[in-house]
Parts: C-alpha cells; structure tokens; sequence
C-alpha cells in the first residue's frame, strides 16, 4: 500500500481486514511495528505534511480500504459534517494510540466461533448471555437447524433448507446487522477449508474451542487455513473445555503456534482445593471482547510476599477477574500457584505445613534464618512445589503468568512465559548468596527482585490496560539486629552475616519498589512488616493481612475500573 520514504499522498481508510505498518530506518531494519484493523485510517497525517515517510505498509489479508486523495479528504471534510467529525476522532484515535500511548483495545465486532465437538456449543451463549447484562445486543448466525432461539437476540440460521448459505448471502447478513456492535457466527470447525477460511476472513475475532480428546484435528484445519491466507494467527484464539477433571490444558505446541492466545475454561463448578480460574475463563473471553486485560503484578518479599494469595482471594471474591499475573521471587511463587487453579486458602494451610522448621531449628538462635538458608542449600523448594504444580508448564496454567529471573551471564532480566513451572518459580525465587546461581541454558538465574522487584512494566508489554500492582516491601520496619534508631552506639548490637544479607534483600526491595509500581495503575500495599522475612509458617496469618488490605481497598479499586468499562465494572 505504500512504500517507506515514498511521499504520502492519500488517506486510507480500513473497512476490512489488517494492515501491517512498519516503521524503517535509514538502513531498511524494522525498528517498530504494529497492525492496523478495521475502522482506522492512515496518512492522515502524513499526507497534510506531504513529505516522504520512513513507513512501509502491507495487507496482511484480504483487505478493503477507502483510499481518498488528501486534496479530496479535506473537502469532504467542508462539505459534510458527518464527514468532518469522523474523520477527526479518526485523526484524534491515531494521536492518543500512536503518541500518548493509550493502552485502549478495540472492541470486536464480528466474532465467529468454531466447535470441534458439540460440548463447547453452550460458550456462545453463555457470552452472549453476560454480553446482553452489559447492555449490548448481540445477533447471532448459526448452522445448527435445531438452535433454540434467545430472546432479543436477532437469529439467522447457516443452513437453509438443507442448504448452506453462500458467502455472499453471509456477508449480506452481516451488513443487515451492521449497526449492532456485536454479531456471533457460531460454526462446526468441519468445514472445508476454503468455506472456514471466508469466516475468519470477514471476522475481526475467532475462538477456536477444543476439547482435551479432539484437539489435534485442529491442528490440521487451522494449517489449512493458514495455508491459504497467512497472518491469521493474530486474530485466532484457542478456548479450551477442560470439564473432564484436568485443571491443565495439553501442551499442545502445534496448536499453540496457530493462535495468538488461548483460554482455558470450564462449565463445571470448581474442584477441592481449586479456585475458580477455570471458571472464571468464560469472563476473560468478555474481557477481549470489551477491550479489557486487567493484569497484576506481584512483588518480591520472601515470606511477605504471601500476602499475594489473600490479595489475589478477594480480588476474585469481588469478581475483579485477572487476565494476567507477572510475579517476582515470592510473587511469581504465589502468582503461579494461583495461576494453576489451586486455591488461596488451601495453598496458605499447605505452607504453614510444609515450611515450619523443624524442633532442631526451632531451638536455636535465629532458627528461622538458618531453616531457609538450609532449604535453600539442599534444593529443597523444588520437591516441595512438584506436590502440586508437578511437571506443569506454565503455558497450560489457566491464567497467563510471567516470573522474573535475573541472568548473570549477560547482566539481563528474564521474563519466563513457558517451560516448566517449577523451575519457573525456584529460578525467580534464588536469592544470591544463599543458593548458588542455578545454571540452566546458557544462563545463571538468581532471585528476579536485584531488577524488577514489581513488575508492572512487563504487563504493560504484554498488552494490559490496567495494572494492579501489589507490594510487599513499600514500608520496612526500622529495627535491624534489635537496633533501633534511638540507641547510641555504645548499646548497638553486631548484626550476622546471614542477617546482614537478608537485611540488604529487604532494604533494596523497598528501594526498587517506587521503580516497579510507577506503570500501575492502581497499588495495593498491604503493612506486613510484623512478620520477619522467613516465617513461611505464619503464611496463613500473612495471607488474611493481603485479604483485609485489599478488602478496604476495593471500592477505591472498582470506580478505576468503572472508568476502563463502566458495564462491565458498575458499582451501583
């Protein structure tokens, strides 16, 4: 569509499909990239400068756009009203996205979804369901001749007299509906694959639902498809139903590489011992679909760092769904046993058990301090964690989680996305010093809190809209080695070097943590500083004081978030 360091002479208006925009240096490398999709323009403003742009632009897609001559645009804009004031929001979109970096997602409104089985039928309605309680009409085309119809919910069956619509007669449907802002194709995956893709094709967003048992026939369809018009990948997600008793979808990577994200959810009430993550799947696809991903960051703080899990109790409690959890040292730890459907409560009580020293170290000086440093030394979180998270990787956790390590090879944070989710959470926890830096591909990863003890800006990168972050070291009590400040020096007591280091541990959380929370945009800080950093044995106790904060913290909370999506947040 256009050509970098070529003059922009035209306006282009998206009515269909996705444009890439690159943005090229004086040596042809990419240095920037984003996708435009329908219902945005470009060369609005480049064209009014008329000067050559450093911006090649490319349909990724079957596209169609509304190119108009600058000189022309600008007359429309005199003569029609409705004209003028489009194209100005239009302008004034791109200038809040593009330079004050909003982080507003487009809503989609045409979504089409795919079953391989006819156990994942009920998601459609469901959604359209909970989309209808938000004040929108959503209409609906299916191809099951014997779909019950909802009421006010505008209803156009795929198959008539046998027959399937022609895409045609689809997309003239389609235009009918045109002024609601949500309409659902709901569709067997087993079309042909030119039939399927003329679906993605006219879609803004497809869910592809999969079941533990038929996922691999999906494999094959989504490369079909990809085969006959690549770049799709962007607009597919996979919905997994795990209603067979699995809290964890199949690894899957075949699939995983076809699609842009994935849900795991589940029509069935929560299990023992598990929160409602999978439950709470269905109410994350309405997240994308309003334009909403509200991430949380949790922060370092050793055994502090366990008042994660009542924060993280009471924010589902009050139906404040997380689409994403990033985690540093004790925050990836609590935030990845979260993210894997188990309970608050019951990973708190498994704590207390598993972490109480034993009577040898409870009967010397300084006990706790030297049963961490010896669960530490003999690698013992690892077993500990494998009880409950197995061999999980985290990319089948329910909820997306990203743990922060730090790799002294090359001086850089990692932001780990996938792999084993153990190692996940003994790389982000390893304090130096008190374990040797764990060797793992090429890297040597200690604890992820010496850089990004609160790591909001990941979420930020990984597309969130609104950040929750949840500190555990803003306040630090001031006594060290039972010195205070008010003793001379005469009375002052020689601290250890156990306790010297993990002293230095808390001072430079409390340092980092105006760095980490500066992205958020909300910051729950619960006062844990009545508990040293070992006592996991009081994780019960630590949890209830993130509970109680975050409790008095909701209402604040919940009118932020009525600004993101007043429907969807509303408190009265």
């Amino acid at each position: 569509m256009h050509r970098a360091n070529h003059p922009f002479d035209s306006v282009f208006m998206l009515v269909h499909g996705r444009v890439k925009q690159s943005l090229i240096d004086g040596q042809g490398n990419v240095i920037f990239q984003r996708y435009q999709t329908s219902g945005g323009q470009m060369g609005a403003m480049a064209a009014a400068l008329g000067e050559p742009s450093p911006v090649n632009m490319v349909a990724e897609e079957p596209t169609t756009l509304l190119k108009l001559n600058h000189q022309k645009a600008i007359e429309l804009t005199r003569q029609h009203e409705v004209f003028r004031a489009n194209f100005s929001r239009l302008i004034a979109d791109s200038v809040r996205n593009l330079l004050l970096k909003d982080r507003h997602h487009k809503k989609p409104a045409l979504v089409v979804v795919f079953h391989e089985s006819p156990a994942t039928r009920p998601l459609t309605r469901q959604l359209i369901n909970r989309l209808k309680t938000l004040g929108e009409n959503p209409c609906v085309l299916n191809d099951q001749t014997d779909w019950q119809p909802m009421e006010d919910v505008p209803y156009c069956c795929l198959v008539q007299d046998g027959v399937a619509m022609v895409e045609q007669d689809v997309r003239e449907q389609v235009h009918l509906w045109s002024d609601s802002n949500r309409i659902f194709i709901d569709a067997s995956s087993a079309y042909d694959p030119a039939r399927a893709s003329n679906l993605v094709e006219v879609s803004d967003k497809v869910l592809w639902c999969v079941t533990p048992e038929n996922w691999k026939a999906s494999v094959y369809r989504l490369n079909a498809i990809e085969e006959r018009a690549p770049g799709w990948r962007d607009k597919i997600n996979i919905v997994w139903l795990l209603d067979d008793g699995s809290q964890w979808a199949p690894l899957a990577p075949e699939l995983k590489k076809l699609a842009k994200r994935d849900y795991k959810i589940s029509f069935d009430a929560p299990r023992a011992n598990q929160n409602r993550a999978l439950l709470n799947g269905i109410e994350r696809i309405v997240h994308q679909l309003r334009g909403v991903r509200i991430g949380v960051a949790l922060g370092g703080g050793a055994a502090r760092g366990m008042a994660h899990l009542g924060v993280l109790k009471v924010l589902e409690q009050n139906g404040i769904i997380v689409d994403m959890i990033a985690g540093t040292s004790a925050g990836a730890m609590a935030g990845i046993l979260y993210a894997s459907g188990l309970d608050a409560d019951y990973t708190a009580q498994r704590f207390v058990e598993d972490l109480t020293p034993s009577w040898f170290f409870r009967h010397i000086p300084r006990g706790g301090h030297w049963y961490l440093l010896y669960k530490y030394r003999r690698g013992q979180f690892d077993p500990m964690l494998r009880k409950y998270l197995h061999e999980s990787q985290l990319q089948q956790l329910p909820i997306p989680v990203h743990a922060i390590t730090v790799d002294l090879v090359s001086g850089r944070p990692i932001v780990r996305t996938r792999g084993d989710a153990v190692h996940a959470i003994t790389e982000s926890i390893n304090l130096p010093v008190l374990s040797a830096p764990i060797n793992r591909d090429g890297m040597a990863l200690v604890d992820g809190g010496i850089v990004n003890n609160v790591p909001a800006d990941v979420l930020v990168s990984k597309g969130c809209n609104f950040i929750i972050a949840v500190s555990v070291t803003a306040k630090m009590e001031q006594v060290f080695a039972s010195n205070d400040p008010s003793m001379s020096t005469a009375n002052m007591k020689s601290a250890s070097t156990l306790q010297t280091i993990l002293r230095t541990y808390v001072v430079q959380n409390v340092n980092m943590n105006s760095v980490g929370v500066q992205p958020a945009d909300f910051v729950i800080e619960p006062d844990v500083t009545e508990f040293d950093i070992t006592e996991f044995m009081r994780t019960d106790e630590i949890s209830e004081i993130g509970a109680r904060c975050t409790e008095d913290s909701v209402p604040e909370l919940m009118k932020m978030l009525e600004q993101v999506d007043r429907q969807l947040f509303a408190t009265g």
